[in-house]
């Protein structure tokens, strides 16, 4: 049921009624009722407008996720991971821009954050800004479309074309049941955060970030390593001062280091992945290891999960994380055999699993997705099935229905 508030009102005599769509000059497609009045006095005959605009009821409206990382760092393999749990995969939109960064399936929609850069590549050389600069993005229009999509408004959302570094022309954004905004700053501007229903932060390490950017851009864009390191340097004081400050504010934190089970390793091919969960966030309820709240350090048996050298090692306990309460979840090493993974989540409490061994089982199902076999995979299977849990208690919640958490 949509609600509607009225703009202007009057004591009337007589009225008729229709309905027109608009559009503001922020890119909102509202839909408007006009009521036309005619009042009648000694000296004139007048007609007077009154405007009421609608948006959804809070039963409908949409489900804000942010998902904040630097470049490279693995949000597109979490966005897969995440709309799968959902059902379908997310696709770019049907016969519009072939270079949308937007992604549709059944229940979500993704839009990528770079579509807000208020300047094109050939601006910010020409200001000298990196695309991580605020100065290069318009938050006021994130602000805003983004609180009109929660409120059941579409919106005419830009585009920026990642291949001619060009802000192309916008694509209409109608409001899905979950709306994830990825990118590097859905955290940065408060009235943005505070549209936020729950937010995770990709922090990967300057050593492995470093080690996945040689691998990749040296082996398949054919750069050299001292472009590498300087392209890197270049961005390492804007991501510093706009980009890492955000995960104080996330509720989950997936962070990826090097392994600790190799001394000195610096491939890169070995990490220890941690997953950081903020207590008292509401409608979520943190992963613990055996028994929450104690401090847990854990090497599964070999002859149930199957590891190759360095071997694979668990850790759990209460911390804190600028100055909350959180718990922490780390995984160190690798598995070789995904089907075994259902050992470790046998020993796992609060995944929110809607049965025992879903979180293998979404495991199997994207077994080419990147950090399968390690840490990375598994959390952020996770986090997507807490997600889905979270979605179902709110909406629970706005329908007056008794909200139960999972448990499993």
């Amino acid at each position: 049921m949509a609600v509607c508030t009225v703009y202007t009102a009057q004591s009337l005599n007589s009225s008729c009624s229709i309905s027109t769509p608009s559009k503001s000059h922020l890119g909102f497609h509202q839909k408007q009722v006009i009521f036309f009045t005619k009042r009648s006095t000694n000296k004139s005959r007048n007609t007077t407008n009154h405007v009421i605009t609608c948006s959804a009821s809070d039963a409908e409206k949409t489900v804000v996720i942010g998902l904040a990382a630097d470049s490279g760092c693995g949000k597109s393999t979490f966005m897969r991971r995440l709309t799968s749990v959902f059902g379908g995969a997310a696709e770019p939109p049907k016969g519009g821009n072939p270079d949308s960064n937007t992604l549709l399936s059944d229940m979500t929609t993704v839009i990528c954050l770079d579509d807000y850069h208020s300047l094109d590549r050939t601006g910010r050389k020409e200001k000298g800004v990196t695309a991580l600069d605020p100065r290069a993005n318009d938050f006021d229009l994130m602000y805003e479309q983004v609180k009109a999509i929660k409120d059941g408004v579409a919106v005419d959302k830009p585009i920026y074309n990642h291949v001619s570094g060009l802000l192309d022309p916008p694509e209409v954004i109608k409001p899905p049941k979950i709306l994830v905004i990825e990118g590097l700053h859905p955290m940065y501007d408060e009235r943005v955060r505070d549209l936020l229903d729950f937010s995770i932060y990709l922090d990967i390490s300057n050593e492995v970030k470093f080690a996945w950017k040689i691998q990749r851009d040296m082996a398949e864009r054919g750069h050299s390593l001292e472009s590498i390191k300087a392209s890197i340097e270049a961005r390492k004081p804007d991501f510093d001062a706009y980009i890492d400050p955000q995960k104080q504010y996330a509720d989950a934190v997936i962070e990826v280091l090097p392994t600790q089970l190799i001394p000195d390793d610096n491939e890169g091919k070995v990490l220890r992945v941690r997953l950081i969960m903020k207590e008292g966030v509401k409608n979520f309820n943190p992963v613990y290891l055996f028994d929450e709240g104690s401090t847990i350090s854990w090497i599964p048996c070999g002859r149930k999960l199957t590891c190759s050298y360095p071997g694979i090692k668990f850790t759990y306990g209460p911390d804190t994380y600028f100055g909350n309460e959180v718990s922490v979840l780390e995984m160190d090493g690798q598995f070789d055999r995904l089907d075994e993974l259902i050992y470790v989540e046998s020993h796992l409490s609060n995944l929110s699993s809607k049965f025992y061994g879903e979180v293998t089982q979404q495991m199997l199902k994207h077994a080419d997705f990147p950090g399968s076999n390690n840490g990375t995979g598994f959390f952020q299977t996770i986090v997507g099935l807490k997600i889905r849990d979270l979605y179902e208690q709110i909406v629970a919640s706005r329908a007056g229905a008794p909200v139960t958490a999972a448990k499993a």
